[in-house]
């Protein structure tokens, strides 16, 4: 009996200093105690010093704390409406094969399903992450987590649930604009991201695998990073990468430093497996500070170009192309109604700096253009066989102009998302129609959000209007301001359709 007692205690004390904690146990008349000790003894000496001398607590609990409620949970819902029908097994099936079909009947004869069914809508739930930006309800998030969506809704760090609206779109930065009926939020101020330094720590915080308010902390591996993950010609790459684990669920939720600042909006990861293996991407906050003022103020980004077609130059380019310098930007050739031509620039310049800030690579100058508007001025120094020179140019938006995209007759289009194809008179007669404009692309903007238009669409009537040319289409929309009815074919499937949408 003792010795069962003997092990019966060893038992339990092994328990005791897995699980931790303080426990009186007793055998016989023996009483063993058992103590933890639950206080570290040394706490908040570690210390990081920033380049301004300034001393910081390496400890992350406080900024964590700081930002978490400012970090929200997104799901986006989009409605997949099929037109495919449902074969009802035939009781036939398995009796007549094809082959049996094929041998007395021709090659294409096959068993009709019998009693089709009309399948109803499917829905596609995708999930993510996103950062308040400002006590209204404004939210930043990633352009690829709400694309196609019919319904987003966010979820607050408290539980708080509400219905977002979306503002406006940038697939270019795969950024995306959402607000949400709410005041009084606790927000992340934007920091320079231009000041942030390899090496710094960083969080990154967001909703992986719908763990919600998930904190990881890492440094800034490297800047100025581009993947080539972004599916657009127009693309703006310039990534912060960290060590900070992300993993899918992260999108759209934020980088901050140490001070619970803004460093920007967590996109992407490079693995092998689709789950964190050691490297993250996040839009740098000054980027997105832009891009959000853009679709504040106009509804869509005003894109500045300076009119080059530009390459990186590494060691052997250099030698093959007689450079003087091994970094830099290589201008590669410039295209009609250039911005940089028209002030002397030439084929063959390397770009070193850009309004005094060194440019050692294609992503750095793509970054530092993608802050500015049409209009702007930028001062470029260039270096041409060794010999420096200075250039202002004055950036152009993509028609080549030095103006702002305003809001209206030119703009509605983009706002809707659409491309659009005035059809002539032969098309007209051979679709059997009077008038109609072909929507030869969709991209994200209203119709994609709030319909299930396909590309091909022939619009013949707006509002049981007669639609005139594209410029009468234009005109007509931008005199609503409610609720939109279009209506027509496809070419090449029976019957009208009809798709309505609201432009608020």
């Amino acid at each position: 009996m003792k010795k069962f007692s003997l092990l019966l205690l060893s038992a339990i004390i092994g328990s005791v200093v897995t699980l931790g904690g303080f426990l009186l146990l007793v055998e016989q008349d023996k009483s063993i105690q058992i103590e933890h000790i639950t206080k570290t003894p040394v706490h908040g000496t570690s210390y990081s010093v920033t380049k301004n001398g300034e001393t910081t607590p390496l400890q992350f609990t406080d900024v964590s704390k700081k930002v978490m409620d400012a970090v929200v949970h997104i799901k986006s819902t989009q409605v997949r409406r099929s037109q495919k029908f449902e074969q009802t097994p035939s009781p036939f099936r398995d009796f007549f094969q094809d082959d049996f079909l094929r041998e007395f009947f021709g090659p294409h004869s096959r068993i009709q399903p019998q009693n089709p069914k009309k399948r109803g809508p499917q829905a596609r739930i995708g999930t993510g992450s996103g950062v308040i930006i400002n006590p209204d309800g404004y939210i930043v998030t990633n352009n690829h987590v709400i694309d196609g969506a019919d319904d987003v809704e966010i979820s607050l760090h408290d539980n708080r649930i509400y219905k977002a609206k979306v503002v406006g779109t940038d697939p270019t930065t795969d950024l995306a604009l959402l607000q949400i009926k709410e005041k009084n939020l606790t927000y992340i101020p934007f920091v320079d991201s231009d000041k942030i330094e390899v090496g710094e720590w960083v969080l990154a915080v967001g909703n992986p695998f719908n763990l919600n308010s998930t904190v990881t902390a890492g440094i800034v591996s490297a800047k100025s990073r581009n993947i080539n993950i972004l599916q657009n010609r127009s693309a703006i790459e310039s990534f912060i990468q960290t060590d900070a684990a992300i993993n899918p669920g992260n999108s759209g939720g934020a980088l901050v430093d140490l001070k619970g600042g803004l460093v920007g909006i967590n996109t992407a990861i490079a693995s092998p497996t689709g789950a964190y293996s050691g490297y993250g991407f996040a839009v740098p906050s000054n980027i997105v500070n832009k891009v959000i003022a853009d679709l504040m103020e106009f509804g869509f980004v005003q894109r500045g170009y300076l009119g080059i077609l530009i390459r990186n130059i590494d060691g052997n380019f250099a030698k093959e192309k007689e450079l003087k310098v091994t970094e830099g930007v290589y201008i590669d050739s410039l295209p009609q109604n250039s911005a940089a031509a028209d002030v002397g620039i030439k084929e063959g310049d390397v770009i070193i700096k850009v309004n005094d800030i060194r440019t050692k690579s294609t992503a750095e100058l793509m970054e530092l253009v993608a802050r500015h508007r049409p209009g702007d001025k930028m001062n470029l120094e260039i270096d041409r066989f060794g010999k420096s020179k200075n250039f202002t140019i004055t950036l152009r938006n993509e028609k080549g102009k030095t103006s702002l995209n305003k809001q209206g007759k030119n703009q509605i289009l983009s706002r809707l998302g659409l491309e659009l194809e005035q059809l002539d008179n032969k098309e007209l007669d051979k679709l059997n129609i009077t008038t109609g404009i072909r929507v030869s692309q969709i991209h994200s903007g209203i119709i994609k959000r709030q319909t299930n238009m396909k590309e091909g669409f022939i619009i013949t009537r707006v509002d049981n209007k007669k639609v005139g040319g594209i410029e009468d289409f234009k005109k007509y929309i931008n005199q609503k301001e409610d609720g939109i009815m279009l209506s027509g074919i496809y070419e090449n499937y029976p019957g009208n359709y009809y798709y309505a949408f609201g432009l608020d």
